[in-house]
């Protein structure tokens, strides 16, 4: 009788847990093409302004076209790899690699692709059993799953003031990617 209790309970177990840890898997999953379309996306935006252009702003008080693409980069590295992988944060105020300073649109772009590419390679490996896990997020309790999507919509807020920025110069931004 004890027997038959034991697997029953496991049997229950296994239909209840299976499930639930298989929407953690997908979740990543489908964040995962969602950020491998964001890349190319914001790449094909990046490409696309001249760089003659990539000092404009449209105020005095805005970022300009490279302030934003260098700030996506940044956050990227932070959500990523200190939030979520736990590295030491960078210093926005000292950092080097993700001001524009005097890099070219070639090292601009090559930046933002490899800051993609870590964080890629970081999410494949991220431990799902960590996605309830919650941490301070200026002040907000947020859990690792919401700190990938907040990552999401900040990619997409700041390349949506460059695509402002490629019609403010008359020019036609690349066709929307999906899934990002």
């Amino acid at each position: 009788m004890k027997q038959i209790l034991i697997l029953t309970t496991l049997m229950l177990f296994s239909l209840v847990a299976s499930p639930l840890l298989a929407q953690q898997d997908v979740f990543i999953e489908d964040y995962l093409e969602r950020l491998e379309n964001s890349k190319k996306y914001l790449i094909l935006v990046a490409e696309m302004m001249p760089e003659e252009k990539y000092n404009f702003k449209a105020t005095p008080e805005s970022f300009t076209f490279a302030e934003n693409l260098m700030h996506i980069g940044y956050a990227i590295d932070w959500h990523s790899e200190s939030l979520l992988g736990g590295r030491e944060s960078r210093e926005w105020k000292t950092d080097t690699i993700y001001k524009v300073a005097n890099k070219s649109k070639e090292e601009m772009i090559a930046t933002i692709d490899k800051t993609f590419n870590e964080a890629i390679h970081l999410i494949k490996e991220f431990d799902t059993t960590q996605l309830d896990d919650e941490l301070d997020y200026f002040g907000l309790n947020r859990s690792k799953r919401q700190i990938f999507l907040l990552l999401a919509d900040h990619i997409t807020h700041h390349r949506g003031q460059m695509l402002v920025y490629i019609r403010l110069n008359g020019l036609v931004p690349p066709r929307y990617v999906l899934f990002q």
